[in-house]
């Protein structure tokens, strides 16, 4: 199946990797309807920010994953859906586990049964990493035992049970994407990459972290957005899972003194307890296995780490008022 020429809907439009990937759609040739969330201030997140001619491009549709009608009506007129909306801050669903069962599982089944009803070609669902839980074994492949140590992981992994349910009950033409850590411009300020950034960037001579142990396997969005491009671009990824990720692992703590390398500064780092997870909710070590998707598809990552972050870097350099260095969310 070729993607260029198709109609599209991308959920989480407005997000990271979703502004990235509905950039990426625009250029592969789609008709792209972006879903983004209703707000009162009429914004369109990251959306806003990107080029003028490529936006004048994408048809924006302002809704909630949430409510069935707005999901039935997005998804209209369509061949292919990008389901990408969710929450993902890990810290808020120890709190607010309620909203994440919501939005992540909710949802994805109004996702889902909106492409059964619409007979949509392609449904791209999103899951991610934390699913695996710390690793039982490297690198880990689809086949690696899912574990849910936050309720944010428990609910994508709830999400994905469903998706899987309704290619195997309906034969809904669904693909699950498995995005390990992605990291570039527009990343949350939430994340450890712009946290880091951000600190040194605003003159602090310390760093605040968690725990600086973690590994965790880095991808710099444009492959993300790549990778989910391949999946819906094969006839062969129809009912399946699959990693995109590097096969690369770093710790935090290595990170952040690359990161201060590339920055050209230095700073004391600080594992605060406010940052840390819980003991038994930490995934310590994540290192991804790509070899089903580079077999299936030709996918492969092609921005390096070190380049990756001069990337990011250069760009907060640009746009570091829109963070809040000293607030840990």
């Amino acid at each position: 199946m070729s993607i260029s020429g198709k109609r599209v809907v991308v959920t989480g439009a407005d997000g990271f990797i979703g502004s990235h990937l509905t950039e990426a759609l625009v250029a592969e040739g789609c008709r792209v309807k972006a879903f983004v969330y209703y707000n009162s201030f009429n914004s369109w997140g990251w959306l806003d920010t990107i080029a003028p001619d490529v936006r004048d491009q994408i048809e924006v549709f302002a809704g909630d994953v949430r409510d069935p009608n707005g999901v039935r009506t997005a998804l209209a007129d369509t061949d292919i859906v990008f389901h990408l909306a969710a929450l993902i801050g890990i810290p808020f669903s120890y709190h607010s586990p309620d909203s994440y069962v919501d939005t992540n599982v909710k949802g994805t089944l109004n996702v889902l049964q909106a492409a059964r009803d619409l007979s949509l070609e392609r449904v791209v669902v999103t899951s991610t990493s934390e699913v695996y839980g710390t690793a039982q074994y490297v690198p880990i492949d689809e086949k690696h035992p899912r574990q849910g140590q936050s309720p944010y992981s428990a609910t994508k992994i709830g999400a994905d049970a469903v998706a899987d349910s309704f290619y195997r009950s309906f034969d809904l033409p669904v693909v699950t994407a498995r995005p390990f850590n992605t990291y570039g411009p527009r990343q949350s300020a939430r994340a450890v990459i712009p946290t880091i950034i951000t600190q040194l960037l605003g003159g602090s001579s310390e760093i605040r972290l968690g725990s600086v142990l973690p590994t965790r396997d880095l991808n710099f969005v444009m492959d993300t957005a790549a990778g989910f491009i391949a999946l819906a671009d094969s006839a062969q990824t129809v009912g399946r899972d699959f990693n995109i990720c590097t096969g690369k692992e770093i710790s935090v703590g290595d990170l952040a003194n690359l990161i201060m390398e590339i920055v050209g500064t230095s700073a004391t780092i600080v594992s605060e307890d406010a940052r840390m997870r819980p003991g038994k909710s930490e995934v310590e070590r994540l290192m991804g296995d790509s070899a089903l998707i580079r077999e299936v598809t030709g996918w492969e990552p092609r921005v390096g780490l070190r380049e990756g972050l001069e990337r990011t870097v250069a760009w907060l350099r640009e746009n570091v008022d829109r963070y809040k260095p000293g607030y840990t969310v």
